[in-house]
């Protein structure tokens, strides 16, 4: 006979019931539970919240069970939220949705709202200066849609295109979150890796006709074409998948979202992922770098720094466009008392565009009303002096610009100045809006001294000395008597709670003032509510209107930024051409020069490139010489130039670029399995794909992964495939490698240039001034003494250079030379006669193949395939 298990189950609290319900809808999310004037958190989510906000774990007792517990104060929200949204947590708020005091059950609880790294209002979950992009990627085969919505502010984007042309957008607007549909979990992991939070949601929200329909009911249109993404189905699905997940986490009030603009990527100059990193426009690997968006941001306001960084992001293409924005900073500049009274009110104006979102979802408290007040009514002045100004530019702009003066008499009329932060801690509504209001809140603010009339008659009355009136929540008002005057109490007084040395007594009149008191104090709490609710729907017509007055203010903001940048750095006005050379006078790199040591001036250098006469400039000189800043320097005056802004250089004339490529420094990527070398393989092959004829290619130490042999090898092929590629791409190529000097004889549009440097005494000074020609000499060996090297090692490393030099065998470069020679006569390149008789190995292999036909791609896996053949690999 089987034993009775005598053990019973725990029991569940009624409360803990509830709880477990509501979490199994939100099983990835913490869950903020409201009981009382707390938020409490339960079991995992207790040992999480505990660690990330460093507040005390608990255990309580449910039904015989041991739970943890970890929970703060209700009024403290928005101080732990933001710290478990930057932690990158899902976090689920369940509210009490009705009065404890008016249930005799357990209360209704639901969660009103679930916060995500991409989806929250809270000011302190994101920067201020930042966008908080949530993206959306619908995936199909090797192309993709791609939807970026910052619904603190509505700004709303759509693209699709190659997965290259997808990670480039993900590099440039950094989401801080990212969806995408649960099937594609592999492929958006090779293209993305770990390097942003991301969550999958169900496939069937990424469907096209889903997608269009949500899209359509949101902007209440029939068709897309006027967003001109009618025939953009990825993108359509990517973007209907955003508006279903803002449903998904209860943020269905986004009438604030007013437009979704499409992003074409022929209105802007084209940057890899590579680029945006190489560059260090906005990040660095090194965590207390200075980018460039930090020398050039110099905004007023915040809604200018988000734009700036959506302009450096996206340079223009367009010659008109780029002058359009020139000709204001050039105004600003002529004109400084403008620029001045200008500056003076931007700097008055808050985030309005982020306020307008908070309109569109009743979350904007009353002191921001009085922001927006303020701010709007700067609106005025500058509007005025744009118009009155002699820039058409300037005036197209604040011909954008609203006053809002019925807006700004509306909140004078109905809030008061100084309104507090929420309703229900203080005076929101003027007085005269309301006669009952008023005449609740004369009750409430006489109610004091109708207390201590009460309290000084009946003191009178009965002879009580030192009658006291008080409060507490128990039973209201009432009259406090020492013990040594009990006998004088009337018979009518009610005793209510006795003390020491006193006890506390209610009258009847005391009850009725009571009640009118707090009747009064409801009843004003209820009013004001309704009547703030009432401007807050007044506010919301004006929403567009305050969404296109941030986007002229911050545009002003950005060119304002431009002068200002000019004026204290000797930045000057390029000129944009539509011819394909670039021409820099003394170019200076931007960051580099503002954080030299002091006393230490940037040495500038001048660059020119064109497609005719100097195509390609091979750059050689030692480490620390400067090659790599001169490149970097060159594609960010470009940058700056495309943007809008004047450059650090004497002069400079831009044919408008509309495709950058850089490689430059190491880039290693061990952690995934790839090395140096294949790395730097991919970057570059990514370039020679994706050539134009306005393309600028900048090239630092190519083949340097790989074995000298090799590395000459695939150096030479890929300047030589740039020289002959139709596009005759503008390319600065910097190398340690002396022997592709020897391609400048060859090679009509390649010409050399070395980093100077002075040696005396076995000695270098580095003067970084470029010159004609080429260098012979790397200087590796006096780099590593400068870098502090034993002197032993130092001297035996000048030992094996010299021999190494007396026994280097001249004919080998003299092949080098002759070979590539004869492949321009159509004979094919022969390296078997290099100096290395184990390529004799691979000669059958290299005679097979038909070089014509091979892309750069295939040329280089085929190199690779070689190497394992003799055992390099």
């Amino acid at each position: 006979m089987a034993k009775k298990n005598t053990q019973k189950t725990p029991k569940v609290t009624p409360l803990m019931k509830q709880y477990n319900q509501i979490k199994a809808k939100y099983p990835d999310a913490v869950l903020l539970f409201r009981v009382g004037d707390f938020y409490e958190t339960f079991g995992k989510d207790a040992i999480e919240a505990s660690k990330i906000l460093g507040i005390v774990l608990t255990k309580r007792s449910n039904g015989g069970s041991n739970e943890e517990l970890a929970g703060f104060p209700h009024h403290s929200l928005n101080t732990y939220l933001p710290k478990l949204v930057r932690a990158g947590k899902r976090v689920a708020i369940c509210e009490q949705l009705e009065d404890p005091k008016k249930t005799k059950k357990i209360v209704k609880r639901g969660v009103t709202e679930l916060v995500t790294p991409g989806v929250s209002y809270n000011d302190q979950t994101y920067d201020a200066k930042n966008n908080n992009y949530l993206a959306s990627i619908h995936f199909s085969k090797d192309q993709a849609g791609i939807s970026f919505l910052d619904i603190s502010t509505g700004e709303f984007y759509a693209s699709e295109g190659s997965l290259e042309y997808i990670d480039k957008l993900v590099q440039s607007f950094q989401p801080s979150e990212i969806v995408y549909q649960k099937q594609y979990k592999e492929t958006f992991e090779h293209l993305l890796k770990d390097q942003f939070y991301s969550y999958r949601m169900e496939d069937w929200a990424f469907t096209y006709d889903y997608a269009i329909d949500k899209l359509r009911a949101h902007f209440g249109i029939n068709s897309l074409k006027g967003f001109g993404l009618e025939k953009q189905n990825l993108a359509i699905t990517a973007a209907g998948a955003i508006l279903h997940y803002l449903e998904e986490t209860q943020h269905q009030k986004s009438k604030h979202i007013q437009n979704i603009q499409r992003i074409d990527s022929d209105d802007f100059l084209w940057m890899d992922r590579f680029t945006i990193r190489n560059l260090e426009l906005f990040h660095s690997h090194n965590p207390d770098a200075i980018t460039l968006i930090d020398i050039l941001d110099q905004c007023k306001g915040v809604m200018g720094s988000r734009m700036l960084k959506r302009w450096l992001a996206f340079p223009l293409k367009e010659k008109t466009a780029i002058e359009n924005r020139q000709e204001v900073v050039d105004y600003f500049l002529g004109d400084l008392e403008v620029k001045e009274q200008v500056c003076h009110s931007i700097q008055q104006i808050g985030d309005i565009e982020r306020l307008a979102s908070k309109i569109s979802t009743a979350r904007i408290s009353p002191r921001e009303i009085i922001l927006l007040k303020n701010s709007l009514k700067q609106m005025s002045p500058i509007k005025t002096l744009a118009e009155n100004s002699t820039s058409d530019a300037l005036k197209k702009r604040a011909s954008n610009i609203h006053s809002c003066e019925k807006l700004i008499s509306e909140i004078e009329q109905k809030i008061v100045e100084d309104a507090p932060v929420m309703l229900g801690k203080g005076v929101v509504i003027q007085p005269g809006v309301h006669p009952e209001l008023d005449e609740y809140r004369q009750i409430a603010e006489n109610a004091q001294e109708h207390l201590n009339q009460i309290c000084e008659r009946e003191a009178e009355r009965t002879q009580i000395a030192k009658l006291k009136i008080g409060y507490n929540n128990v039973f209201g008002y009432y009259l406090e008597v020492r013990n040594t005057h009990k006998a004088k109490v009337p018979e009518e007084w009610i005793r209510k709670q006795t003390l020491v040395s006193a006890e506390r007594y209610i009258t009847e009149e005391l009850k009725e003032l009571e009640a009118k008191i707090l009747a009064s104090q409801a009843k004003i709490e209820e009013l004001e509510k309704q009547l703030f609710d009432q401007v807050l729907v007044f506010l919301s017509t004006y929403i567009d209107i305050i969404q296109r007055n941030a986007l002229a203010i911050a545009e002003i903001d950005v060119l304002l930024c431009f002068a200002d940048l000019a004026s204290q750095n000797e930045y000057q006005k390029p000129k944009i051409s539509e011819e394909y050379h670039i021409d820099i006078k003394e170019g200076r790199h931007p960051v580099i020069e503002k954080h030299l040591p002091l006393g230490e001036t940037y040495i500038s250098n001048s660059i020119f490139l064109d497609r005719e006469e100097q195509q390609i400039i091979m750059i050689t000189g030692p480490n620390m010489s400067g090659k790599s800043a001169l490149l970097r320097q060159t594609a960010l005056i470009v940058l700056m130039a495309q943007i809008g802004c004047f450059v650090p250089a004497e002069s400079a004339e831009i044919g408008v670029v509309d495709k950058i490529f850089t490689r430059v420094g190491a880039s290693d990527n061990i952690s995934h399995g790839e090395s140096t070398f294949m790395v730097e393989m991919n970057e570059t092959a990514s370039i020679l794909n994706n050539l134009s004829d306005r393309s600028l290619v900048l090239l630092d130490e190519i083949g340097r992964g790989t074995s000298t042999y090799d590395g000459i090898s695939i150096a030479w092929a890929i300047a030589e495939y740039l020289h002959k590629h139709s596009s005759k791409a503008k390319t600065l190529f910097a190398t340690h490698y002396h022997e592709l000097n020897e391609m400048s004889e060859q090679f009509a549009r390649i010409k050399n240039y070395n980093v100077a440097v002075k040696e005396a005494d076995q000695k270098i000074v580095f003067i970084r001034k470029l010159k004609p020609g080429g260098s012979e000499h790397s200087f590796g060996i006096h780099v590593a003494k400068m870098a502090g090297m034993p002197k032993s090692l130092i001297k035996r490393a000048n030992t094996i250079l010299a021999e190494l030099e007396s026994s280097r065998s001249k004919e080998a470069n003299k092949s080098l030379l002759s070979n590539n020679q004869k492949m321009e006569n159509g004979v094919q390149l022969s390296f078997f006669q290099l100096d290395d008789p184990s390529l004799m190995n691979i000669k059958e292999e290299l005679e097979n193949i038909d070089i014509n036909s091979l892309t750069p791609i295939e040329a280089l896996m085929k190199l690779n395939q070689i190497k394992k053949m003799i055992g390099m690999d």
